[in-house]
């Protein structure tokens, strides 16, 4: 009998040390969170990571503090996160679609994007905007297409990273249009539209959330946005599509993802939150007035859409037969 009650008691005891994720995912979050951008400050991750990360802050009482890690388009923070501890206490903010052509891009990556992280919630979708500097002597698809035609290779687009989302919009309208440019890469988005702007480069596909308030500003020409229809903070400006190159769409898909790991209870936490927060009318009106769209869902759809992505991109970047080394 003696035995049996020992055999209990230890039962009892390695019970009582096992962790329980719900206690767990309702505490948390228990300290400051990281909130990695892996580009520099001014993108659209950037910018959409320090607005949610001060509302997280407000409503859980903890920091959140954003840091930027920029570098191999955005794959050294995205790697940071992958091996960090999986408690929610490190988090990725980044443009999904340049996380999803990574792996056909950079084939030897230290990380897998679909086996190395946990999708937690998509957060916004902004159209590229295709725009130049405002002395090239371009103001439509055609014209641009035409110039570029005539002058192979000497138009310099400026892109937000080698194998970035932008950087896969310019081939793609290479790919459909026989456009040639010379590529000059950046470790982001803000620098590409900054040189742009400044002339050191001709034209760009960037992210509208970041680019539209240059375009005005007056110190870059828009062309075209790469969303399927036309956006209400823009009515005038064209579709890519409509400016033939039917079923065109590119764009910046920002997200939010956890360490492969993370305790689900802890991911619908902040997946609600976010949610929560996108939901609000001040953030709604901010981002439709600089042309981007609110895309909230669940890790689940998110995770889906990241499947799609990475089968898309492996298509284009095989056809286009581009190095990125």
């Amino acid at each position: 009998m003696r035995s049996v009650w020992q055999l209990c008691a230890a039962i009892l005891a390695a019970a009582l040390l096992l962790p329980n994720t719900d206690v767990h995912a309702q505490a948390y979050p228990t300290r400051a969170i990281r909130l990695i951008v892996p580009y520099t400050p001014g993108g659209s991750s950037d910018i959409l990571a320090r607005s949610i990360g001060q509302r997280l802050s407000e409503s859980w009482g903890q920091p959140v503090v954003v840091e930027n890690k920029p570098g191999a388009n955005g794959n050294l923070g995205a790697d940071l996160v992958a091996k960090a501890r999986p408690d929610g206490h490190t988090l990725l903010l980044t443009d999904i679609g340049a996380l999803c052509i990574s792996p056909a891009a950079f084939p030897g990556l230290p990380f897998e994007p679909a086996r190395d992280f946990a999708a937690v919630i998509m957060l916004s979708y902004s159209p590229h905007i295709l725009a130049v500097h405002p002395g090239l002597a371009v103001n439509t698809v055609q014209e641009l297409i035409g110039l570029a035609t005539a002058r192979p290779g000497t138009l310099n687009f400026a892109t937000a990273g080698l194998g970035s989302a932008p950087h896969l919009a310019g081939i793609e309208f290479g790919l459909r249009s026989g456009v040639q440019w010379t590529y000059i890469a950046y470790k982001g988005g803000s620098q590409a539209i900054a040189d742009v702007a400044a002339g050191h480069a001709d034209v760009l596909f960037n992210g509208m959330l970041a680019t539209y308030p240059f375009v005005k500003g007056g110190r870059l020409k828009a062309i075209a946005v790469s969303s399927p229809l036309r956006v209400a903070a823009a009515p005038h400006l064209p579709t890519v599509a409509e400016s033939g190159l039917p079923g065109f769409e590119t764009g910046s898909w920002q997200g939010v993802l956890a360490p492969a790991g993370t305790p689900p209870q802890i991911v619908a936490k902040l997946n609600v939150e976010i949610a929560r927060i996108l939901a609000t009318a001040d953030m709604r009106e901010r981002l439709a007035a600089q042309g981007t769209e609110v895309r909230a869902g669940t890790p689940e759809s998110l995770a889906r859409f990241m499947h799609s992505e990475l089968s898309r991109w492996a298509k284009v970047v095989k056809q286009s037969g581009v190095k990125f080394d």
